[in-house]
């Protein structure tokens, strides 16, 4: 799947290599009548040179491989050091011998300000709030006055009916 901006998908990358290995189109041309450079249209001919039909097809950016990625053992110490020890980054770091950053919560472990001390259990999942307050329009609620615009702080609450008072005298 290509991103939204992409200027080619799969059908377009075939028009230009027809374009251009078929019809005898010159590679500028085609380039420019499909909104990309010269060098992104010589890359994909190239590739459905040597590929074929699946040389045009989306690939995966993802890395073939990672040499600075923390093993695996490591992860898993890390995980059991901040369940059972309940210490942060700064200690974990320094004992295995990784950078602090490496040893920060990811997605499967929570931050230590979240867990239970004793425990260890996670006792608040987010900080949504409960009680939402949903009107018809917006600015329903609050009504602003001219004197509020020019930083009185005067406003008054429309469903209450109540004048905000400023500097001693009510306002509305």
């Amino acid at each position: 799947m290509s991103h939204r901006n992409a200027r080619l998908n799969v059908r377009g990358r075939q028009l230009l290599v027809e374009r251009v290995c078929e019809q005898g189109w010159a590679v500028a041309h085609a380039a420019k009548s499909q909104g990309v450079s010269r060098q992104c249209a010589h890359r994909w001919i190239r590739r459905f040179r040597e590929e074929g039909r699946r040389g045009l097809e989306n690939r995966s950016s993802r890395p073939h491989r990672c040499p600075s990625q923390t093993p695996v053992d490591i992860e898993e110490t890390i995980v059991v050091m901040r369940r059972e020890q309940r210490r942060g980054q700064d200690w974990i770091g320094p004992v295995l011998g990784v950078p602090a950053r490496t040893v920060s919560p990811g997605p499967d472990v929570p931050y230590l300000r979240e867990c239970d001390p004793l425990t260890g259990e996670v006792i608040r999942a987010s900080k949504t709030t409960a009680v939402r307050y949903e009107r018809d329009h917006p600015g329903e609620l609050v009504r602003v006055t001219p004197v509020e615009w020019w930083g009185f702080g005067a406003g008054v609450l429309a469903d209450e009916g109540v004048a905000v008072r400023c500097r001693g005298r009510a306002i509305a």
